[in-house]
């Protein structure tokens, strides 16, 4: 497997470590829903996915999440194929966030 699953608690404790991006690969609209401290929108809808994600440095951490898991794993697949290797998926998404932070 290129990329874990790992749970809010675990992606909390990665999110304050040196070199972690948090990664959010919702569309615009869905910020609605909540968001992530810090983290960085790069729709994975969006006509620009490829060209942001090879913008990104491949040698940090990147805690990934979208609505409720789905479309982060299709993320972190398509940024394993692109060489990084440090890639994390929130189970559940922004929904399991919301669940511990609400």
């Amino acid at each position: 497997m290129s990329f874990k699953d790992i749970s809010v608690k675990e992606f909390e404790e990665l999110m304050v470590k040196e070199d972690t991006v948090v990664l959010d690969v919702r569309t615009p609209q869905e910020e609605v829903e909540g968001v992530i401290p810090n983290s960085q929108l790069i729709n994975l809808m969006g006509n620009s996915f490829s060209e942001e994600i090879d913008k990104l440095d491949k040698d940090k951490t990147y805690l990934v999440f979208c609505r409720s898991g789905g479309r982060s794993v299709t993320a972190c697949k398509f940024m394993a194929s692109k060489g990084f290797t440090r890639l994390y998926n929130l189970l559940g998404g922004i929904q399991a966030w919301n669940t511990r932070h609400i």
